[in-house]
């Protein structure tokens, strides 16, 4: 999943980009509004979490001018300023869920995932695709009654296509989710790591979770209505 961040302190837009990177996520980051409103409508991004007190466009701005072009992605704000009538601000701009500094990592964490579940439309931290069961909170994965262990990016490639069940996803499409410095990464690398993923999830079952769509893509469990 690609993730956005907008945050002037640089000391700590670098200490959550290591951190989410160490979770499986992409990460962009911005150090100002009008940088960060840039990317967001150019971009496809899952989530962003977006500083409120920024130089060039604060963050009620940005989310509200995101929310005005119709972009739904969805926003976590972040601030120093904890009242109740900045809470309702940042919400009333758009937002879609809001965390006080300082905070705790768990919780950032815990809340990004619930968004990103929201977004896609599923309200259990548990995906299922057939016999495939993917916890994206204990980062566990199933098929069957057989544990499967994956790296972080082989659980970032299933967890994108997890929550697309049935859909083709395009090779472009999870190279722009899941890998970092998109332009100067080789686009066989998706190939390689669906491979890898295959000979986990689909040993010993008659049909294949993982399909290649020739000229198409990649999908995960039978194709959608």
């Amino acid at each position: 999943m690609r993730i956005l961040l907008v945050e002037d302190d640089e000391s700590m837009a670098a200490t959550l980009t290591t951190g989410l990177r160490a979770e499986g996520y992409a990460v962009d980051v911005s150090h100002d509004g009008e940088d960060g409103l840039w990317r967001a409508l150019e971009e496809d991004y899952d989530l962003v979490v977006l500083d409120i007190m920024l130089p060039g466009r604060n963050g009620y701005a940005v989310v509200s001018a995101l929310r005005s072009a119709g972009r739904t992605v969805p926003v976590l704000m972040l601030t120093a300023k904890d009242g109740e009538w900045d809470q309702a601000e940042a919400l009333d701009a758009g937002a879609d869920d809001y965390l006080t500094k300082p905070f705790s990592y768990p919780v950032l964490l815990a809340r990004l995932r619930a968004l990103i579940r929201r977004a896609a439309g599923h309200s259990s931290p548990v995906l299922t695709v057939g016999p495939l069961s993917l916890d994206v909170t204990s980062r566990r994965v199933s098929v069957g009654d057989r544990s499967v262990e994956l790296t972080a990016r082989e659980f970032a490639v299933l967890e994108y296509l997890a929550h697309r069940p049935g859909a083709v996803v395009s090779k472009s499409e999870l190279l722009q989710h899941v890998w970092e410095q998109v332009e100067t990464t080789d686009p066989n690398v998706v190939e390689v790591y669906v491979g890898y993923l295959r000979r986990k999830i689909d040993t010993g079952l008659q049909e294949p979770l993982l399909v290649t769509v020739r000229g198409a893509g990649y999908r995960l469990g039978p194709a959608g209505p």
